[in-house]
């Protein structure tokens, strides 16, 4: 499914980076299983929906995989950007392209997503938050329910969710707003805004 990667040797594909301050940098990502990176187009698409909200944004990247979502936020200059990742060889390489970039606003913590949610608390709430979890591991509901619980989310927080198009019953917390939408064969992807007010 990870289409926009391209065959290198050794097991590895790249990723690269649409737009920003390394724009056209191209960063390796291990080819394990389950390894779904957004596509070009999708991300294309999403920044041009957070343009106005990305700069200075404190964001979190719950399922970071190839670091897609989190260094393309980076490039087009994020403050902060925190990716969590559970592979451990996965977020090695992710914390090699980080040093790559040589950035200090990223941060990668390896660590099982939910589990992380579950048991600490930000120390400042998240603007912009990306939820793009595996396919098919029944992982979406539970961390939208840990991100609203749990004082993730900054009043008027955005939230990018990224999740395959067969997908019925997500259970969007009520104070969510459903901003954009839009589907390709295979993948849906909607942005929300967290309004404060339970409807």
């Amino acid at each position: 499914m990870a289409k926009n990667l391209t065959k290198v040797p050794q097991g590895k594909g790249e990723v690269r980076i649409i737009a920003g301050l390394w724009r056209g940098r191209k960063l390796p990502v291990l080819l394990s299983q389950g390894l779904r990176p957004t596509s070009d187009r999708v991300r294309e698409t999403l920044f041009n929906w957070l343009m106005n909200d990305i700069v200075s944004a404190n964001c979190l990247d719950c399922f970071a995989g190839s670091g897609a979502l989190g260094f393309e936020a980076l490039s087009r200059q994020a403050a902060k950007v925190v990716m969590l990742e559970k592979s451990p060889v996965v977020a090695k390489q992710l914390k090699q392209n980080l040093q790559q970039l040589k950035t200090q606003n990223g941060e990668i913590i390896c660590i099982d997503t939910l589990t992380y949610l579950a048991q600490h608390q930000p120390e400042q709430p998240f603007n912009v938050v990306f939820l793009d979890p595996p396919f098919h591991q029944d992982l979406l509901n539970t961390t939208l329910t840990l991100l609203e619980t749990h004082h993730w989310l900054a009043d008027d927080a955005l939230i990018y969710l990224e999740s395959e198009k067969t997908l019925q019953n997500i259970d969007i917390p009520a104070s969510w707003q459903l901003l954009k939408e839009k589907f390709t064969q295979q993948v849906a992807y909607r942005l929300y805004q967290k309004t404060g007010v339970a409807e």
